[in-house]
């Protein structure tokens, strides 16, 4: 099964002071002992990069990078995906929901993903099945 990746899965993991961080290292645990692909954006990637380096330092930008990017299978965003993004995010004119939610969104549908690792609530309102 293909699994989107979410940032606010990846930054539960990174952060133990995070709410999330004990479910989410037990869904991490699940996840990676089945036989499942997981996906991100590089939108997604940069979001969660960003937030790391914020937040926690350099030092859990590194541990990030170096543990777990290779588990995870990069998708890259076109033009026309960000544009579809783009349109939905003014369509629904939500100040909570970001073009990263709106493009991740778009490349689940387009990619055939029913399931997103995430604790954002977005994905669920958008019809994806949520892990935890």
């Amino acid at each position: 099964m293909k699994i989107m990746v979410d940032t606010s899965a990846l930054y539960a993991l990174m952060d133990r002071d995070d709410q999330n961080h004990e479910s989410a290292k037990q869904a991490w645990s699940e996840i990676i002992q089945g036989e499942h692909t997981l996906i991100s954006s590089n939108y997604i990637l940069v979001e969660t990069f960003a937030l790391l380096q914020s937040r926690l330092g350099l030092k859990a930008v590194r541990g990030f990078h170096d543990d777990l990017m290779p588990m995870i299978h990069v998708e890259f965003v076109s033009s026309t995906l960000h544009r579809l993004g783009m349109a939905a995010l003014l369509a629904v004119s939500k100040r909570r929901l970001s073009l990263v939610d709106c493009v991740s969104f778009e490349v689940m549908r387009a990619s055939g993903i029913k399931t997103a690792f995430a604790f954002d609530p977005h994905f669920a309102e958008q019809g994806f099945d949520l892990i935890p």
